[in-house]
């Protein structure tokens, strides 16, 4: 007989990227953060930056270096302009990459938006002890992020695994080399 595994809020940091968007005009990152707090889970914080690669770098940083930080949700910067740098300023941060999501997050959006879908560059990884999900800037896109697959991936009870499961043997540095 399985244990009937229960519901842990985790921690939760909302980044939007956006040279025009304010707290009261960002409609996709309130959008995310409506879906965290309807779940259960806990904003721990949330900023809107600029489109600028050391900016975006260093507030993801500080906040997986934070220790209390297990999820970093960006929105915005994904696409293909030239102002579009969220993934360059993110990508050299992963230690590990979790391509699944980006792959995942496309099939779900060519359902929605047909061949446009390709002209995103959804991705998610691994920073030290937190997960970072790189989500286009649209409040269709997060939607579809939140409700099919990250809610999910950040909820204890979803089956057969979720990533929060797995936050414990993460952040257990035992059995990894020093970095």
């Amino acid at each position: 007989m399985k244990k009937e595994v229960q519901f842990l809020p985790t921690n939760v940091a909302v980044l939007t990227v956006s040279d025009s968007r304010t707290l009261e005009t960002d409609k996709s990152g309130n959008s995310i953060v409506s879906y965290l707090e309807e779940a259960g889970h806990n904003l721990a914080d949330r900023k809107i930056v600029k489109d600028d690669l050391e900016t975006i770098r260093s507030t993801v940083k500080n906040w997986a270096e934070s220790g209390n930080i297990e999820f970093v949700i960006v929105t915005g910067g994904t696409g293909v302009t030239q102002r579009d740098v969220t993934p360059e300023a993110i990508k050299p941060l992963f230690t590990k990459h979790i391509p699944g999501f980006g792959e995942l997050f496309r099939y779900l959006s060519f359902e929605e938006i047909g061949t446009s879908t390709i002209q995103s560059r959804a991705d998610a990884g691994l920073i030290g002890h937190t997960i970072a999900f790189l989500l286009p800037g649209s409040t269709g896109a997060c939607r579809l992020g939140m409700e099919r697959i990250i809610l999910d991936q950040m909820n204890l009870t979803f089956r057969p695994c979720n990533f929060a499961e797995l936050m414990p043997r993460i952040k257990d540095d035992s059995g990894c080399a020093s970095h």
